[in-house]
């Protein structure tokens, strides 16, 4: 054992015994890529130091085990951060705290902890390791045989929001969780920390996740090579309810949160509510903030349903080809349930804007079952109408990486009452023309709509809103959003009550009389209001 700890090298330019070690590093002396001999010989030297009177174990099959070259959980002394140590230290404690039991105070010192650790040199996936070599059946292990299982056998999504495309603490408890809810479900794969540590190193479905670091030091803590090249990171940009707010949305951060919680336990949600209340704006930032990040196609997507769209233009069906034959064209949902299966890391959201303006139970068919949150695992794979484009028929599923956020406006009277089925499978939740303080302050404070001006306009816009839901014709689902008297831009340097007037005149006289569209008085008495004495 002395020969494994006397390789440091100092900044005199000296070589000799290390002089200060982390908790995990010192496990890791025997959880090593080495014969079982030898690493209950470490083991049995280990005790009988620390006074541990456990047996030794007979077998270390399914414990994850570091890189020979790289078993260290920091690099040599004189590269190191004389911190790094004690931060090591700080997370091994949080992490039996967090343990022993998962009050709000010890999930933050954890977190705190996990993703301070998680920025050094040394450490990478290895922390996991050595948190599950402690607290195995707190704490979860993603080494590379673990993430290959995770990912490809029970299609779960691994976050990797931190450095160097790793996960963060968010990302790790928030995986501990999901996988420990599916632990209680009687035909799930594995129902422990163990059992899927035991099961990953055995199955051979699989190969070990690749190694995605040019650090080196994806399965080990220290480098030995210092040619190595550190490969450029694609920046990401973080996106959160601080930037749904930050955007311009008018919603209270805790009904954000809901909204978000729903979305996950859900994976299928409806923003319903009148014209003008946002729904589509506030469907792709949910999607982005379920995501972690500002993200594009082909990870968040989005589609408008019409009273001509069907499953074959949707799923999957037969389109003409260049040569005057036919082929089976992959739609938008396929596309997006294959792109989650190869991504399964990844959170894959696809916006479907007037959900309700097709037929949905007509347009998904027989993938309606699959989206339910409950039946999204490979056992409960169905066939498609349609075989694959190679021919054959391939069950399918829905992943759980998948979600899907739908708009609907509950005004359109050309619109029939969505299938029951169909509601059965998604939370739907209302929103309302927001036109309180929280619009007032973004209009008056960024876009400069001139403050007596938005209290005019609140007033008058909630004056209309309370007439058309009163009125036996219409009712609260005709309500004006907030929408149409928000800006899209600064007004700096232009009349707001000339733009206004515009507004009026384009946009909300046209739609009055649409409403009333059998009583024009109504609808011109109404707009006139709007503009009184303006």
């Amino acid at each position: 054992m002395e020969g494994l700890l006397s390789g440091d090298q100092f900044t005199d330019g000296s070589k000799g015994f290390i002089q200060d070690i982390d908790p995990f590093t010192l496990l890791g002396l025997f959880n090593r890529g080495i014969k079982d001999s030898n690493r209950q010989a470490i083991a049995a030297a280990l005790a009988y130091f620390l006074g541990v009177e456990e047996a030794v174990p007979e077998s270390f099959e399914g414990i994850p085990v570091l890189n020979n070259q790289m078993s260290w959980f920091f690099p040599y002394a004189k590269d190191r951060d004389p911190a790094q140590i004690d931060i090591l230290w700080q997370v091994f404690q949080s992490g039996l705290a967090l343990a022993e039991g998962d009050t709000e105070q010890a999930i933050d010192a954890f977190s705190r902890d996990f993703d301070a650790a998680m920025a050094y040199y040394g450490v990478a996936w290895n922390l996991t390791f050595g948190l599950y070599w402690c607290r195995p059946w707190s704490f979860l292990s993603l080494d590379g045989r673990s993430r290959g299982y995770i990912s490809e056998k029970l299609r779960l999504p691994i976050g990797r929001n931190g450095p160097k495309h790793r996960c963060n603490a968010a990302d790790y408890l928030q995986l501990i969780e999901s996988l420990k809810q599916r632990f209680e479900e009687p035909d799930f794969s594995v129902h422990s920390f163990p059992d899927l540590s035991l099961e990953a190193w055995t199955y051979t479905g699989i190969a070990p996740e690749p190694d995605d670091e040019s650090e080196g030091d994806d399965e080990g803590g220290r480098e030995d090579d210092d040619t190595a090249v550190v490969e450029p990171v694609t920046p990401v940009t973080p996106y959160g309810i601080d930037n749904i707010v930050a955007d311009g949305c008018f919603l209270a951060r805790g009904e954000l949160e809901r909204i978000l919680r729903r979305l996950r336990d859900k994976k299928n949600l409806i923003l319903q509510g009148p014209p003008g209340t946002g729904k589509t704006w506030l469907a792709k930032r949910l999607g982005m903030a379920l995501v972690g990040h500002v993200v594009q196609e082909p990870q968040l997507r989005s589609v408008q349903f019409h009273p001509n769209l069907s499953y074959e233009d949707f799923v999957r069906g037969w389109r003409p080809s260049g040569n005057g034959g036919l082929v089976l064209h992959e739609g938008v949902f396929m596309q997006m349930v294959k792109a989650a299966l190869e991504h399964p890391s990844q959170t894959h959201v696809l916006v479907i804007e007037e959900i309700n303006r097709g037929n949905p139970a007509q347009i998904f068919g027989e993938l309606l079952t699959l989206l339910e949150a409950g039946k999204r695992t490979p056992r409960d794979a169905m066939q498609l109408c349609y075989p694959d484009p190679d021919g054959n028929h391939r069950p399918v599923y829905v992943p759980e990486n998948m979600v899907v956020i739908g708009t609907m406006n509950i005004a359109d009277r050309s619109l029939a009452l969505v299938d029951m089925a169909f509601r059965r499978r998604f939370a739907f939740l209302d929103l309302e023309p927001c036109l309180g303080n929280a619009w007032r302050e973004w209009v008056v404070g960024t876009i400069q709509l001139e403050a007596t001006a938005a209290d005019t306009i609140q007033q008058r816009l909630e004056q209309l809103n309370s007439t058309i839901s009163s009125d036996s014709r219409l009712g609260k689902a005709f309500r004006i959003g907030h929408s149409y008297v928000t800006p899209n831009q600064s007004l700096d340097g232009r009349s707001s009550r000339d733009w206004f007037a515009e507004v009026v005149a384009t946009e909300l006289r046209p739609l009055l009389h649409e409403y009333w569209f059998d009583a024009p008085d109504v609808a011109d008495r109404e707009a006139d209001r709007l503009l009184e004495g303006w």
